[in-house]
């Protein structure tokens, strides 16, 4: 304990607070986190395929049991790294790690020092072979590749820090793709701050095509993207390996004087009222290759003589109707809410260190972590609970005050009898023990 603090309260005059209430924890619900690593087997993938640029001859704490606790520190929310040092002797974060004292800040600090671009390219593929056992387990045979991209704030002068005329703002540009059916973070790529949003998209986008297509397949595969992606790049490569893909375009004049050409109005018009009409043609822009589909979506607001157009490139059939392919376009608003997930409560855009590759670092780490809790929570959580975010999760499940015991042999974690949650928090750990991979 860093410090003795103590208190008095004005309510009661008789009552003093300090911290010194001896071997408790306010995060006793992370053995639920714990029991699920090793159920999924996190550690034996984790040893086998990341690597790092290590030349330490002696050492207290592995590579692999940092990058565990980073993990257990960020779904306990805590993102610092600071916060190792008020931790060391939290007990219930020496039982998940099986250590005598977790490894503090310094330590933390060196870690991200000894990261390659190899041990990058790694952490990708242990989030791919995560990824797949989860699916194997679902029995998950469609997927749809939701790309967007988001900012991540710098402050200083950090490396490759650069100004983003959209977001008025110094910082990153990360490249993100999220399955728009599971909510599962399938890749992230951090970029330069000034780069445009589909910049590198093919090498993103191409991989992950080649593995649902040959190594995993998928009977179907969808891209959304909004404008930002609206390139030959993105068509060409779905188009390649027969994947599907709905993409917004950005409005020209030439696809205005297409949308118009459909618009009809006779002598009795009903302009007091609104107005949706939805087209299918064939289009070719001066920089594709061929004629594709475009749907448009004509919209006229009551006592208005105009009509607003929105414009979608599919490869998808004729067969699926104009307005069914809207409202597939308009569902990836759900992505949204999975990057502001991963941005708020797995810190998804924290940027502490002053140079590029440890700040990428940083984004796969909370990308594993917030995949670990998405994996737990769809495949082990009722359907109501299984929609909560990592801050209801983190108050009913993790936050929960234990205190660790030891008798003989044995160890008892005794959490509070007022636990409002505990029959949720017993039929978590239930559903983890009987998973079978």
């Amino acid at each position: 304990m860093a410090t003795l603090q103590e208190k008095h309260v004005n309510f009661n005059s008789k009552m003093t607070v300090t911290n010194t209430g001896g071997n408790l924890s306010t995060d006793s619900g992370l053995v639920l986190v714990k029991e699920f690593m090793g159920a999924i087997g996190f550690s034996e993938l984790a040893r086998e395929l990341v690597t790092f640029h290590d030349k330490r001859r002696y050492w207290l704490h592995d590579n692999i049991s940092v990058l565990e606790q980073l993990l257990f520190q960020l779904i306990a929310g805590y993102p610092a790294d600071s916060s190792a040092n008020l931790l060391k002797e939290d007990p219930i974060f020496r039982l998940v790690l099986d250590k005598g004292a977790i490894a503090s800040q310094a330590s933390l600090s060196r870690f991200w020092d000894r990261i390659s671009e190899e041990t990058l390219s790694q952490l990708q593929v242990l989030n791919q072979a995560l990824i797949d056992k989860v699916r194997l387990k679902r029995n998950s045979t469609q997927l749809i590749i939701d790309l967007d991209s988001t900012h991540s704030d710098t402050f200083g002068n950090q490396e490759a820090t650069n100004f983003n005329a959209h977001y008025g703002t110094n910082g990153y540009h990360p490249l993100v793709a999220f399955d728009g059916l599971t909510g599962d973070f399938l890749k992230a790529e951090l970029r330069s701050g000034n780069v445009y949003t589909s910049k590198g998209v093919r090498d993103f986008l191409e991989p992950m095509l080649e593995h649902y297509t040959y190594t995993l397949p998928c009977t179907d595969i969808l891209v959304r993207g909004d404008s930002g992606f609206a390139t030959p790049e993105v068509y060409d490569t779905c188009e390649a390996y027969q994947s599907h893909y709905v993409i917004r375009l950005k409005a020209n004049r030439k696809l205005a004087h297409l949308a118009e050409s459909f618009v009809s109005i006779d002598d009795n018009h009903p302009w007091e009222q609104q107005e949706v009409h939805y087209y299918s043609t064939f289009h070719q822009a001066n920089s594709w290759s061929k004629e594709r589909r475009v749907c448009i979506k004509s919209t006229r607001e009551a006592g208005e003589l105009t009509f607003r157009h929105e414009y979608i490139v599919t490869n998808l059939s004729e067969n699926i109707s104009t307005q069914m392919i809207f409202q597939l376009y308009h569902k990836r608003g759900t992505m949204e809410n999975y990057i502001k997930e991963a941005k708020n409560g797995f810190y998804l855009d924290k940027t502490d260190s002053p140079h590029f590759l440890e700040n990428h670092a940083r984004m796969l780490v909370s990308l594993l972590a917030y995949n670990l809790v998405n994996f737990m929570k769809t495949l082990c959580l009722p359907a109501k609970e299984a929609a909560f975010q990592v801050d209801s999760l983190r108050l009913r499940l993790f936050k929960v005050a234990g205190k660790l015991v030891r008798s003989g042999r044995k160890l008892f974690l005794k959490t509070s009898s007022s636990h409002v949650y505990q029959d949720l928090f017993y039929h978590l750990l239930d559903k983890i023990q009987q998973l079978c991979w």
